[in-house]
């Protein structure tokens, strides 16, 4: 008995012995190759720096692609990025040169590899632009809900491009600053209307303001060309959001401030941090991308942003980001390539808690040539209605089968019976029903896309 125990202790040694070599030979997250990287983040030392590079290309493992991608992206000195260029085309074989966009296309396209210290190394690295940046990647590998190489940085601090809180509001007769065709973004909420001019918004992306007598988060991502209105509260808690300075596929992701979480934009919920997997996904409401002349004649009694944001801005008609909007090129680019519309043309881009694996993407060109167009998601049926501007407002049609739209504000049904359009409610003819306006936003076909690569695409 004595001697096949200890031939079994023995056999337990030896395959443990095995468990940690295989292990050692197969994980390229060791002590060196994280001290390498330490040293390319803080050192200054020319020989350090060249040793660091050294210990990488000796000690390869394809997982340090990303953490050099993070470095190369960061302003700090052209000797690093140099050379981490010149590793990453070693190592890898790929030809992209300086093209950024073009290595991270490439390497989103790869199965995620990043090393077992990634999530700290990206504090220590983007800290050095904010302090406030550490906080949203220190110890929170684990909770990363989205893939951490795809969190890029945009160019700005914590709030760099500062929100509006509580923005000063004036009557429309006020709002001489405004032209007849200039973009607002039109919100109603229990009666209250108020428009965001897109020339103020733009140097701003998001706003927080009480609506109807609801605190509104409107985030405005400019490159993926989406405002979504969101309701601040979820189940009692409120939730104090900012611009977080980084992107995720074009889309900017926002933070809250009690945790420092990551959150998406398009979707509304935590991504990275302790309120991930929490249940979180705050509702928003729908929002109209119209003129103002047009707005203005549907919505007399609307309130507009004041010019007083208490920042100095050039707050002209199509002034900040005029380049970008005027071609077709992206700015940060996705892991997607699809030609089946333009990059920025314009969808409508709706989504339901209801049916939560389906999306729809409704190009507004083909919108503006159908001007009453029924559909469904799910359970959930729409009837989505394009005014002469080219506005769209979708509706919960119910059992009524509408049959035409003067692209105004009526409306007919197959009965013959006429219904009144408000930006809340189709209203019949004879005040004895109501249908309710469904949540919906338009996006850059691309953004969307990026977020939802299965959405279904009508065009």
């Amino acid at each position: 008995m004595t001697y096949l125990l200890r031939i079994f202790s023995l056999s337990i040694l030896a395959l443990y012995s095995l468990f940690v070599y295989s292990a050692e030979q197969s994980t390229p997250y060791i002590p060196t190759s994280s001290k390498a990287f330490s040293t390319l983040i803080h050192s200054a030392d020319i020989d350090q720096i060249n040793e660091a590079f050294d210990v990488l290309e000796q000690q390869w493992h394809p997982s340090y692609a990303a953490m050099l991608l993070d470095i190369i992206s960061v302003p700090r000195s052209g000797y690093i990025q140099y050379q981490a260029l010149e590793v990453l085309r070693k190592k890898t074989g790929q030809p992209f040169g300086q093209n950024i966009n073009d290595w991270y296309f490439w390497l989103w396209n790869q199965t995620e590899q990043v090393p077992a210290f990634y999530s700290d190394a990206k504090a220590d690295l983007y800290q050095q632009i904010d302090p406030k940046f550490a906080g949203y990647f220190r110890n929170r590998q684990q909770t990363a809900r989205i893939r951490l190489d795809e969190i890029r940085w945009g160019g700005v601090r914590q709030d760099g491009i500062p929100p509006l809180r509580q923005p000063d509001m004036i009557s429309a007769d006020q709002a001489t600053y405004l032209n007849d065709t200039d973009i607002v973004f039109g919100i109603e909420l229990n009666g209250d209307v108020r428009a965001y001019p897109k020339r103020v918004l733009a140097w701003h992306e998001m706003f927080i303001d009480t609506i109807g007598g609801i605190e509104i988060a409107g985030v405005y991502c400019t490159l993926c060309g989406t405002v979504i209105p969101y309701k601040t509260h979820y189940q009692g808690v409120r939730y104090q959001l900012g611009t977080s300075g980084f992107l995720y596929r074009s889309n900017k992701l926002m933070y809250d401030k009690a945790t420092q979480s990551l959150w998406s934009t398009v979707k509304g919920t935590p991504v990275v941090g302790p309120l991930v997997d929490q249940g979180i996904q705050l509702e928003f409401v729908s929002v109209i991308t119209t003129t103002w002349q047009e707005w203005q004649r549907r919505n007399p009694t609307t309130k507009v942003l004041s010019l007083d944001t208490g920042h100095a801005r050039d707050y002209g008609e199509g002034v900040a980001y005029q380049n970008y909007f005027a071609s077709d090129r992206l700015m940060f680019n996705t892991p997607f390539q699809d030609n089946r519309l333009r990059n920025k043309q314009e969808v409508l881009a709706l989504t339901f808690s209801g049916a939560p694996s389906e999306q729809l993407a409704i190009d507004t060109d083909f919108l503006s040539q159908q001007p009453l167009y029924k559909d469904q998601i799910g359970r959930q049926k729409l009837l989505v209605l394009t005014d002469k501007t080219g506005a769209n407002r979708v509706y919960d049609p119910k059992d009524v089968e509408f049959v035409s739209y003067d692209r105004d504000i009526t409306v007919i049904d197959k009965l013959g019976q006429k219904w009144h359009m408000t930006e809340s409610h189709l209203i019949s003819q004879d005040q004895t029903k109501k249908l309710v306006r469904l949540p919906q936003r338009n996006a850059f076909w691309f953004g969307w896309h990026a977020a939802y690569p299965e959405t279904r695409l009508v065009k």
